[in-house]
C-alpha cells in the first residue's frame, strides 16, 4: 500500500497537530531560543495562536520557558528516538556508526530523506570538529548538496526525482556547488548506477563526505550512511580506496541484521 498524502483541506487533516509540529521545527541551530513574537514570525502564525501552541508544548514538556524566551526541551529527542525504535534498527545502526568511527577516526551518520532535505537520525561523532557545520541528530541539510541526500535521491523513482528537480532552487554554498539542474541530475543518475556518492566541498569549504544507501533484509530502503571528513586531512583517493569498501561492508552488515 502506497502512502496517501492528505490535502490540508481534507476533513481528516488535523490542523492543530500540523501547527504544533511547525512550532517545534521553527527552532534550529540559528534560532535555538526565541520570543513569542519571533516564533509567530517564523511560523507565519498570529501571536495568539503561536502562544497557545507554545504553552501547550511547554505543558507537555517539549518546550522550556526562560523569561520571555522559549527553547526546545530534551524531551523533543524522544520523537527521534521513537522513530528509530519503531523501525527496530536504532541499536544496530548506532553500533555500526560507532564501529566506523573507532576504525578510521571519522564521524559517521545515518540520514533519511524528508522532503527536499536530509535529516540526521543517528550519529557517531569523531573528536575533531568538521569546520563550520555542526552536525547532530535532528540536523537538516539540503539533499542536493550532501552525499547522504544524493544517495537517497538516487533511489527515488524517475517521476519523483524529476519532480524534485523541478521544484528546488540550487544555491551556491561554495565555488564547488552544483547549481545547474541538468548537471545535478547527471550526477544523481551516476550515483544510482555506482551505488555511492561523494560530495566534495559543495556545502562547506573543506567538508568532504561519502555515502551509501542502506537496506533491510527485505530490500526496503532504511536511509543512507555516510562518513564526513576534512578535505585537508583526507583526499578523494582515500575515500575511494579505504573508506568506500568499509562503508559498503557496513551496509551489507546492516542488511543481514535488520529485518
Amino acid at each position: 500500500m502506497q502512502d496517501e498524502g492528505l490535502n490540508p483541506d481534507d476533513r481528516d487533516f488535523v490542523t492543530a497537530l500540523a501547527s504544533g509540529l511547525e512550532v517545534i521545527l521553527a527552532f534550529d541551530e540559528a534560532h535555538p531560543r526565541m520570543t513569542l513574537s519571533e516564533v509567530a514570525a517564523r511560523t507565519g502564525m498570529n501571536r495568539a495562536k503561536a502562544r497557545r501552541f507554545l504553552l501547550t508544548l511547554h505543558a507537555l514538556g517539549y518546550v522550556r520557558k526562560q523569561g520571555r524566551a522559549f527553547e526546545l526541551a530534551p524531551k523533543v529527542l524522544q520523537l527521534g528516538y521513537s522513530f528509530l525504535s519503531a523501525n527496530n534498527y536504532r541499536s544496530v545502526i548506532q553500533q555500526v556508526l560507532e564501529d566506523i568511527t573507532a576504525q578510521i577516526g571519522e564521524s559517521a551518520s545515518l540520514g533519511v530523506l524528508d522532503g527536499d532535505e536530509v535529516i540526521y537520525v543517528a550519529r557517531s561523532a569523531a573528536s575533531h570538529r568538521l569546520l563550520a557545520i555542526t552536525l547532530s541528530v535532528g540536523t537538516r541539510l539540503p539533499a542536493a548538496h550532501t552525499s547522504l541526500g544524493r544517495v537517497l535521491l538516487s533511489q527515488l523513482p524517475d517521476n519523483e526525482l524529476d519532480s524534485f528537480l523541478q521544484r528546488i532552487t540550487l544555491e551556491r554554498h561554495t565555488d564547488k556547488s552544483i547549481v545547474e539542474k541538468a548537471e545535478l541530475k547527471r550526477r544523481l543518475l551516476e550515483v544510482r548506477q555506482q551505488g555511492y556518492a561523494i560530495v566534495d566541498q559543495e556545502l562547506d569549504s573543506g567538508l568532504r563526505s561519502l555515502a551509501v544507501p542502506v537496506f533491510n533484509s527485505s530490500g526496503a530502503l532504511l536511509g543512507g550512511i555516510n562518513i564526513s571528513t576534512n578535505a585537508a586531512r583526507v583526499d578523494i583517493e582515500t575515500l575511494h580506496q579505504r573508506y568506500l569498501p568499509l562503508l559498503q561492508e557496513k551496509a551489507r552488515q546492516i542488511r543481514t541484521t535488520v529485518s
